[in-house]
């Protein structure tokens, strides 16, 4: 499945992010491709928003990857959501982080920012976007996913 949407500012964007967290139910690893600043961490910091995470969203670049824990308004229970920044880094760093692990946490709701690249490690179920500048003031992301 592919759907397309375009975002005119970081507000649009933060929101899209925001609306796709309400659809997560953990397991999900969500991987965020494109431009040097085409939307990719406001994007995360929506989805971080409303999953309920506990700000503040701030990239994980230096750090490499940020932990979150995040309780479940239906039953309390807690998810964890790590926010992941690979610009600066490969697969085997980050496998070295505890990556097969984390991925197989069935509560665990994974972001990747820079997942192109970690590919040989990403699943193949994973929900992947796109991110281009369409124009001076628009962002373009494309979804896909094999659900």
């Amino acid at each position: 499945m592919e759907k397309e949407f375009v975002t005119r500012n970081q507000k649009e964007t933060k929101k899209l992010g925001e609306t796709l967290a309400a659809e997560l139910c953990g397991g999900e690893v969500i991987c965020l491709s494109g431009e040097l600043g085409a939307g990719k961490t406001t994007f995360a910091q929506g989805l971080l928003e409303g999953l309920g995470a506990k700000g503040p969203y701030t990239s994980p670049t230096f750090v490499v990857m940020k932990h979150y824990e995040i309780k479940t308004p239906k039953n309390g229970n807690t998810r964890n959501a790590y926010h992941v920044d690979a610009y600066r880094i490969g697969s085997d760093d980050m496998l070295n982080l505890g990556w097969e692990e984390i991925i197989s946490g069935k509560e665990n709701i994974i972001i990747v920012e820079w997942a192109e690249r970690l590919e040989s490690i990403i699943p193949e179920c994973a929900v992947r976007i796109d991110f281009s500048w369409k124009s001076e003031n628009e962002r373009r992301m494309i979804f896909r996913s094999r659900k």
